[in-house]
């Protein structure tokens, strides 16, 4: 009778808690048992572990097997648990030395022919290892997020008897190459401003968005460039540090993403995504939208066409940046940082207010499209921009470099004042940081009685007033800028003469 522990870790977010991988071999008819609350995908590791031992020269112990995953009242599920299962028979049957599998941590994939395959969610693992202090032996095909890490304290496999031979000291494991990282402001526009021909309001929009971090309702006929100005938007942004970087990169290896180190994440879901795709969820969990969108964009094209439920499940994330999803067995929290930009036609034809074509709808049809978007949702957009056909001309336009130049000053200056961006000030950054003189006072106060504008719709204003006066390099908030702001929130854009507010 045997025993033997390897340790490994389970996917729960972000957190990834550490398990402890018990295998016991006794005598008694063949048998392979796994316990530990444990889901389909880790039960069929027991067909997995078998054929990989055998395929890898290595004999798989006769007698009863029994491996339990600790803690019992985690829920586990995923491959992951594949190569720290088949470690720990291993030593647990004498194949395998028992001294240098302490302090280890396996994550790991395991093929029938002993192959080790790569596996969602490795870096949280890695992170959460690097704080235990332990050494963490990963497949070779999760080289881009180990690389990412660096450090002497992980190590490369390409295959179970690799790692059989390091732990038995009859062979080296490679530690990951250093990760070719673009520097700080190496990004590369593949999509440029200068290619919007005209809509000055709209560009002049994008600019204050990505200067404040505000999120931003564009409303206009179709080809008006909506969905073109909001494919530019990422290129206007700052590079993300070093640590953003790292925790966006952490949430795309959740779902097995392509890693784009400092690259702002855009996600553009079709009209037709559940609350769970854009909110996150499933038994185990996962980032959805939202989060994959984290310190990147969200796009909405069509805005009116996702159904109600899902764009009131936006609310909440929008205000705390975060997001928390509760099922029977756990409850799991991601980032959600995201600014928004979200586009629309003013009526279900899309030609209201147009000077070309004629509008069909009726005033009736054209209440019922908007009111497909709710006024809670529409408080929460800071900037609420209409995209006219007349105002589409040919002419020289600014690039990206350029505008980005002006964002990265307006954003180096919230830093220094606030910490955060102006789109992100709590209600005590609204009120240190955010004050008008009495007359720009008076000049909100009399758009809000004309606009109906609520208390947060207000705070929006005062969040893009001083954004306005940031990209101005002024301290003092002034007049102007507070009758900018008004314009950018509260303009008639339908035809019909009623406002998105």
């Amino acid at each position: 009778m045997r025993l033997a522990t390897t340790l490994t870790r389970a996917q729960l977010g972000l957190k990834a808690p550490e398990v402890a991988v018990e295998a016991h071999v006794a005598g008694g008819l063949p048998q392979f048992t796994i316990i530990g609350l444990i889901e389909t995908a880790v039960r069929e590791s027991r067909d997995r572990v078998r054929a990989a031992i055998q395929s890898s020269g290595l004999t798989f112990p006769d007698g009863r097997i029994t491996v339990n995953l600790a803690p019992g009242d985690l829920p586990k599920s995923g491959s992951g648990f594949d190569l720290a299962i088949a470690i720990a028979i291993l030593v647990a049957s004498g194949q395998v030395s028992h001294r240098r599998v302490a302090g280890v941590e396996f994550l790991g994939e395991l093929a029938f022919s002993g192959v080790l395959r790569r596996v969602p969610g490795l870096i949280p693992a890695l992170l959460k290892a690097r704080q235990a202090e332990r050494l963490a032996i990963v497949p070779a095909a999760g080289v881009v997020e180990a690389a990412l890490l660096g450090g002497d304290r992980i190590r490369l496999a390409s295959a179970l008897r690799e790692v059989v031979s390091y732990l038995n000291g009859t062979g080296e494991l490679p530690a990951p190459p250093p990760a070719e990282l673009p520097p700080p402001g190496a990004q590369v526009e593949l999509e440029d401003l200068a290619d919007v021909k005209g809509q000055a309001a709209a560009r002049r929009a994008l600019e204050v968005a990505a200067a404040g971090g505000h999120h931003l309702l564009l409303v206009g006929p179709p080809g008006t460039g909506k969905t073109m100005l909001a494919r530019r938007l990422p290129g206007l942004l700052p590079d993300l540090s070093d640590g953003e970087a790292l925790e966006s990169a952490a949430i795309q290896s959740l779902v097995g993403g392509i890693l784009e180190f400092r690259r702002r994440p855009f996600r553009a879901p079709h009209h037709t995504a559940s609350a769970a795709a854009l909110v996150g969820g499933g038994g185990n969990p996962r980032p959805g939208e939202i989060s994959l969108a984290h310190r990147g964009v969200l796009f909405l094209d069509e805005l009116p066409e996702f159904s109600r439920p899902v764009l009131e499940a936006l609310r909440e994330p929008l205000g705390t940046g975060q997001i928390t999803i509760a099922r029977a067995l756990r409850t799991v929290e991601y980032p959600a940082e995201f600014q928004l930009v979200a586009a629309m036609n003013p009526c279900p034809c899309g030609y209201a207010g147009d000077r070309e074509l004629e509008c069909r709808c009726t005033p009736d049809q054209v209440r019922r499209y908007q009111m497909k978007v709710s006024g809670p949702l529409l408080d929460r957009v800071d900037l609420i921009v209409s995209v006219n056909r007349s105002a589409l001309r040919a002419g020289e336009t600014e690039g990206s470099a350029t505008v980005r130049a002006r964002v990265a000053s307006a954003v180096a200056r919230q830093s220094r004042r606030s910490g955060c961006q102006n789109g992100r000030l709590s209600a005590q950054g609204l009120r240190t940081h955010c004050g008008f003189d009495p007359s720009g006072e008076a000049l909100l106060e009399a758009a809000g009685r004309r606009f109906a504008l609520s208390a947060r719709a207000q705070d929006g204003v005062r969040r893009v007033a001083r954004t306005l006066a940031d990209l101005a390099g002024t301290d003092a908030i002034g007049t102007s800028e507070v009758a900018e702001a008004i314009s950018l929130r509260a303009e008639r854009v339908l035809g019909t003469g009623s406002t998105v507010r």
